[in-house]
């Protein structure tokens, strides 16, 4: 690990690489919320002098060390710099995702108790219309391009002087991000500038071998800002110091499409919802953004086979790979792989490729596998609870430690996920334990395989439904599915529903594009019940 990644600090993280001298430009798909005047082209100096700003209107609005801040506007990369900016003042920010229902939102709020919300117009508009006032659970709130009832704008406090910044005790919450809220409300979780910044940012802004990015490389990321996995990106990133950083909020190719084809990225990092928006854009042979691109990585939620296939045959570069990372928003990474073309070849035996997750990190973290039922250690090859040790792990669950406690044993912590170990240490996923199926060997890999010998449907969900066969949802462009062809894809599978055949739009997601099952469920009339418990949710 070099010094300057020992030491990546949240609140000047800007003001050190400016100092350092890296040359990245960062480019955006559309101006900062908090600066549309600024244009979508940034030197780090100037980011930096955004960030000292934005310290200053979070100051002159009453926040101050300690004080935790929830961010809830429109999801893009301006939201990292208001992390840092409160951060610099010793706040704890919190930012919150913009696809938060209305309800959702107003229950975070209620177990954060923000000495001040920083949102946008349309999010209170939202919430408002909803029957819920998100200002109303916080001390004070901030609207950075509007106004509202006893709130502040952004002309009440531009022009305050930042206090000098404020490094907190390594061990103190730094910042709170949100999990993903697949299954019910998301959990808040609590991270620290050792757990964090040493621990995650710090190991990888080690330069390693074919990882870091180059002084040459074009390095883009587009998921959700709101993410943890965005602040630790944003310090990696700028520690390497790539020649450009290109920020892409959304998986819309109106937005994101004119950036790329502009720079040409050779490195991208993209939730897996993402790359499944953009697969027609890649497309072996044609002239497209992604022809350069020597390393893609996934990360926040299971990838598909012909996801990884399209993009891996799509670029022109010799011997392109795809980094797969498993983990969750309260451990950081806990396993990666690396996909290839040969890897992604057509499968001999139905068992896909990217169910293995490849092995722990080395040194960093430790797998095992539980008896659902005992929670005793099973043997290699037995599916089981997967839990993990890593010393990266958060500090817990705000306003909800029991529950956080509940899922640890010493030094383990229970996943929530079901998986098998194999003899030599890899490890396939199956399922979430909430979401379990009993048929085969678990929802994932039977939605691989749907997706991979039907190349209409984009994306496949299997819910359970106990006392039947679990039912199938096919996400397909237009919404319409070959009878005759899915009957061949599935003749072999252990026996499903007909299909429900829905458009992308028609599915219920998080801000990371992962599905909501429950609220999945709901709306096809399911009743809540599956095969898990959810007791490790």
């Amino acid at each position: 690990m070099t010094p300057f990644a020992r030491r990546i600090e949240l609140g000047t993280l800007f003001d050190d690489v400016a100092d350092r001298g890296r040359p990245t430009t960062v480019h955006l798909s559309r101006p900062l919320d908090i600066a549309p005047g600024l244009g979508t082209v940034h030197a780090l100096p100037a980011l930096a002098g955004l960030v000292r700003d934005a310290a200053g209107w979070l100051a002159a609005a009453g926040a101050g060390r300690g004080d935790r801040i929830a961010i809830a506007k429109r999801d893009h990369w301006d939201t990292v710099l208001l992390c840092c900016a409160a951060a610099r003042i010793g706040a704890v920010p919190a930012p919150l995702s913009a696809h938060l229902d209305a309800d959702v939102l107003d229950t975070l709020l209620g177990r954060l108790d923000p000495a001040l919300l920083v949102t946008d117009a349309a999010r209170l508009a939202a919430s408002w219309t909803a029957g819920r006032a998100p200002e109303s659970r916080a001390a004070r709130t901030l609207v950075l391009d509007g106004r509202a009832p006893g709130a502040l704008t952004l002309d009440d406090v531009r022009g305050a002087t930042a206090p000098a910044p404020y490094r907190p005790p390594v061990d103190r919450p730094l910042a709170i991000v949100h999990t993903s809220g697949t299954t019910g409300v998301p959990k808040l979780v609590a991270h620290t500038t050792r757990t964090l910044l040493r621990r995650l940012a710090g190991f990888e802004a080690h330069r390693w071998p074919l990882l870091s990015a180059r002084p040459d490389d074009v390095v883009a990321g587009s998921f959700s800002f709101v993410h943890g996995r965005a602040l630790a990106w944003t310090a990696v990133a700028l520690t390497h110091g790539p020649r450009a950083l290109l920020a892409i909020p959304g998986s819309r190719w109106d937005e994101a499409g004119p950036l790329l084809d502009r720079h040409r990225p050779t490195v991208v990092e993209a939730q897996p919802a993402t790359f499944v928006r953009w697969r027609s854009r890649a497309r072996a042979g044609d002239d497209h953004p992604f022809d350069r691109v020597r390393l893609f990585i996934s990360t926040f939620d299971a990838v598909h086979p012909p996801t990884v296939r399209t993009f891996l045959a799509a670029t022109r570069h010799p011997r392109p790979v795809w980094l797969q990372g498993w983990g969750q928003s309260e451990t950081g990474p806990l396993t990666f792989r690396f996909l290839t073309r040969r890897a992604l070849a057509a499968e001999r035996e139905r068992h896909p490729t990217t169910r293995d997750l490849g092995r722990p990190v080395p040194g960093r973290t430790r797998l095992r596998v539980l008896d659902r039922a005992t929670l005793r250690p099973v043997p290699r090859g037995t599916p089981g609870l997967v839990v993990c040790a890593t010393r990266a792990l958060a500090d817990g669950y705000v306003a909800e430690r029991s529950r956080f406690e509940r899922k640890r044993a010493g030094r383990w912590f229970m996943t929530g996920d079901i998986g098998v170990r194999t003899r030599d240490g890899r490890l396939l996923l199956l399922d979430r334990e909430a979401d379990a199926v009993p048929e085969g060997n678990g929802a994932a890999e039977l939605e691989d395989v749907i997706e991979d010998r039907l190349p209409g449907v984009v994306e496949c969900v299997v819910l359970s439904v106990p006392g039947r066969p679990s039912l199938p949802v096919a996400v397909t462009e237009h919404g319409a599915l070959d009878p005759e062809a899915w009957r061949d894809a599935t003749a072999d599978l252990p026996e499903l529903a007909e299909p429900v055949v829905l458009t992308w739009d028609e599915i219920p997601r998080t801000g990371t594009g992962k599905v909501r099952r429950a609220a999945l469920r709901e709306r096809l009339g399911l009743a809540p019940e599956t095969y898990g418990t959810g007791r490790w949710t």
